[in-house]
């Protein structure tokens, strides 16, 4: 260094652990919903092993018995990329990380002082259900317009298909499992004949095409 040239101690603003990765307002990050029931337990884990551990924000609704709920996030947190964890109230969306919404609990995603979080209440069954996709969905669709993906998988009944509907609606690109791959194909029936897909696709395609569409903009 030259004689006499001042060195400059530039102070980086410090960014809490928790907040790392988290989504902001207007930081172009796009939010992945994903909803199932009967069989979706498979086909989660299936698409959450084949995405990158830097993947765009994730919520799940899966419909499952009470109890079980972490059970199934702790396994899958082994096993992917990914973190993987039971929702609580106000868990930021982060880069890297699913949020699987608990049993007998709805959950919505919402911004609270600038950040996305999860919230999660007691409320009433939808189509019979607790945590409803539509719910997930619906609060999707409005927080995170175009820059979002749904997905909607095996499962009964016709949860989700409105909320997917709502979401592509407001300019998000939507999915939903074929009827060969499925073991019940009630809720992407019912979104496909609502008119809420953009892409049918078999279960082994949906991972490329989040990929695809995480890196595509958004029209």
């Amino acid at each position: 260094m030259p004689f006499g040239a001042v060195l400059l101690m530039i102070e980086l603003p410090y960014i809490p652990e928790s907040f790392s990765g988290s989504v902001k307002k207007n930081d172009n990050c796009k939010v992945i919903a994903i909803a199932a029931s009967t069989g979706g337990t498979d086909a989660i884990e299936e698409i959450l092993k084949s995405l990158p551990k830097d993947i765009a924000p994730i919520v799940i609704v899966q419909h499952i018995k009470a109890g079980f709920t972490n059970v199934f996030a702790q396994h899958l947190d082994q096993v992917c990329n990914i973190q993987v964890k039971e929702a609580a109230n106000g868990d930021m969306l982060k880069r890297g990380l699913a949020l699987i919404a608990p049993a007998d609990l709805h959950m919505k995603v919402n911004w609270r002082t600038g950040y996305l979080i999860s919230e999660c209440f007691v409320g009433k069954r939808i189509h019979g259900v607790m945590p409803a996709a539509d719910i997930l969905f619906n609060s999707v669709a409005n927080t995170m317009g175009k820059m979002a993906i749904g997905i909607i998988l095996t499962g009964m009944g016709v949860d989700g298909a409105v909320g997917i509907k709502q979401m592509r609606d407001k300019g998000a690109k939507t999915i939903g499992q074929n009827e060969e791959t499925c073991v019940v194909y009630g809720m992407p029936k019912a979104a496909r004949e609502m008119g809420g897909l953009d892409f049918v696709l078999p279960l082994k395609k949906i991972p490329d095409m989040i990929l695809y569409l995480l890196n595509s903009e958004s029209p």
